[in-house]
């Protein structure tokens, strides 16, 4: 894949924006509430499926190498981390709300765009709870279950990821002909 230098800029800033996102945290027991799903459900409708993802992936790989960049830093270490799926889910979820937008042509309208979004928040709740089910017990040893992992992992989430959503719906609807217009020309 070919970059334009505008192209690299603006994925470039989405991976400025979920680290910042990252750090700005509202604690909860197991995966704390950031502001990073407001950025990687911006970066798949602004940007596309292809260069949402590969905002997500850029500022995956960043954190595997030992930048701060993740909620609670950074490093190898991070892939057993129980919230290491989210981060997974990111990649895969901005990649569906690009195709899904992307698919929506003439009508795209503030409920089509929260749709799509609510599609990408659904994937980023299936990968990142197996995820943490599965490290939690059977690389750390806890026992949980999938009803306590489903809530602490997703459904005490589910109001806020939502008013994010409905955000996101709002502005993307509102800045996304003049993002288009940069990256097409």
């Amino acid at each position: 894949m070919k970059l334009k230098t505008k192209e690299i800029t603006l994925v470039s800033l989405f991976v400025a924006l979920i680290t910042i996102g990252s750090k700005i945290t509202i604690p909860s027991p197991i995966v704390p509430f950031t502001l990073q799903w407001l950025f990687v459900a911006l970066s798949g409708m602004l940007l596309g499926p292809k260069l949402g993802s590969l905002s997500m992936a850029v500022y995956t790989v960043l954190g595997l190498i030992g930048l701060p960049v993740f909620t609670k830093g950074g490093g190898i270490g991070y892939i057993v981390s129980p919230t290491f799926g989210y981060i997974i889910g990111f990649i895969v979820a901005s990649y569906i709300i690009g195709k899904s937008v992307e698919r929506l042509k003439g009508k795209y309208n503030f409920f089509n765009v929260l749709f799509a979004i609510t599609l990408g928040l659904v994937a980023v709740y299936g990968i990142g709870v197996s995820y943490m089910y599965l490290i939690l017990n059977f690389y750390v040893g806890s026992s949980i279950t999938l009803t306590n992992a489903l809530w602490s992992g997703a459904i005490i989430f589910i109001p806020t990821d939502l008013f994010s959503a409905v955000l996101c719906s709002f502005l993307g609807v509102r800045i996304n002909s003049q993002v288009k217009a940069i990256i097409d020309n």
